[in-house]
């Protein structure tokens, strides 16, 4: 097991049971109680955990990680209107990549039929909302697919994102802010995201305001490396105002 996939196990039951204690986790996870100790210290450092004697307290509990499906109907309108917002960051003519995620696929949805567009996403369900344009080309990225999101992750989705140079991404997280940046739960998922942002010139977030604050175990990218985030007009305005000052430009739909 990878230090970061023992993390994740860690990080998983703290949150799930309010709290750790080294010695179960060594006798779980079958290593050395130094070893629990020095991964308490990561997580602590990412602001994931606290510890206490004897073991660690998750800073958050966090809620578990949605299906794509089930994500599709929360926050329907206010991904609607960032989607909507999204529109007029699409180049004409130019080339794009989709994360796989709800807002991502609202987005799609609302392409014009008649964008001259070339779009590479790693969502099979994205394709499929965009295969009957006629001036569209679409390339799929492929991969491992995971259950809970439908993204092609792992080294087939990072070596093909690897090659290639687009006009814009449109990025998808579990979670955002200033302090800790972008998160998601998986450890392929984070690295798959990260290629895409290493492809884009511009770097654009599609994110809603319930996941703003939230802070999952694999960062996969910093507030300032992003062009431009569009949110909701929900979002916290002290923390919408700490993004700002970190960098990227903010755009509340």
């Amino acid at each position: 097991m990878y230090a970061a996939e023992r993390q994740q196990r860690i990080l998983e039951r703290a949150q799930l049971d309010g709290r750790v204690e080294v010695t179960l986790l060594a006798d779980h996870l079958d290593v050395t109680t130094e070893t629990v100790r020095r991964d308490l210290a990561v997580l602590e450092q990412q602001g994931l955990v606290r510890r206490v004697h004897g073991g660690a307290l998750p800073t958050e509990r966090s809620v578990p990680e949605l299906t794509l499906t089930s994500r599709i109907g929360q926050q329907a309108e206010a991904k609607v209107r960032i989607a909507t917002r999204a529109l007029d960051e699409l180049p004409e003519g130019g080339t794009v990549l989709l994360d796989s995620g709800s807002t991502t696929l609202a987005l799609a949805g609302l392409i014009p039929a008649d964008a001259h567009l070339t779009v590479v996403t790693n969502n099979a369900s994205i394709v499929a909302a965009l295969a009957g344009y006629e001036n569209l080309t679409l390339l799929l990225i492929g991969g491992r697919v995971r259950t809970v999101t439908a993204a092609a992750v792992g080294p087939w989705a990072t070596a093909a994102l690897a090659g290639l140079t687009v006009d814009v991404a449109f990025l998808g997280t579990n979670g955002f802010d200033a302090d800790h940046g972008l998160s998601t739960p998986d450890q392929d998922e984070a690295a798959v995201k990260r290629a895409m942002l290493d492809a884009a010139r511009t770097r654009i977030l599609l994110a809603d305001s319930s996941k703003l604050g939230a802070v999952h175990l694999q960062r996969f990218a910093r507030a300032d490396e992003l062009h431009t985030i569009i949110t909701d007009s929900d979002a916290d305005e002290d923390a919408v105002e700490a993004l700002r000052a970190a960098g990227p430009k903010v755009v509340t739909a």
